[in-house]
């Protein structure tokens, strides 16, 4: 029987969102000085975006507003799997460490659509 969540921390998908940002933070480090306003910046950004909106939507009063903050976790994960192919394209980063940012960025876009499914069931039935 799976144990009722008490916080944001409890849920595996922000779990595994920290988890990305910390890899996108080291992918990062690797990136040439000139990209520390540029890409660098952009795939931080998103990265931190992704954990931060799962948080503050799990802490919303409605599920109305939890589905609106994790479609913008969602967006961001997007974003950020595009940059993340622009790295790619442009030689950025260890190629090791652009596949696990990856990866983690996949996991986690299936585990945001999931809970987005759920709730869409769980409303069609009331």
């Amino acid at each position: 029987m799976a144990q009722a969540v008490q916080s944001f921390r409890d849920l595996v998908v922000w779990q595994k969102s920290i988890q990305m940002a910390v890899a996108v933070y080291r992918l990062t480090e690797g990136f040439p000085r000139e990209e520390t306003y540029g890409l660098s910046s952009q795939m931080r950004r998103a990265a931190v975006s992704i954990s931060s909106n799962i948080a503050e939507g799990h802490g919303r009063l409605s599920t109305r507003e939890y589905r609106q903050f994790l479609g913008v976790a969602r967006g961001s994960n997007f974003e950020l799997q595009t940059q993340i192919e622009i790295a790619r394209a442009l030689g950025k980063g260890d190629s090791k460490l652009l596949s696990e940012a990856e990866g983690l960025s996949h996991e986690i876009g299936k585990m945001i659509f999931g809970i987005l499914e759920r709730i869409r069931d769980q409303a069609s039935q009331n």
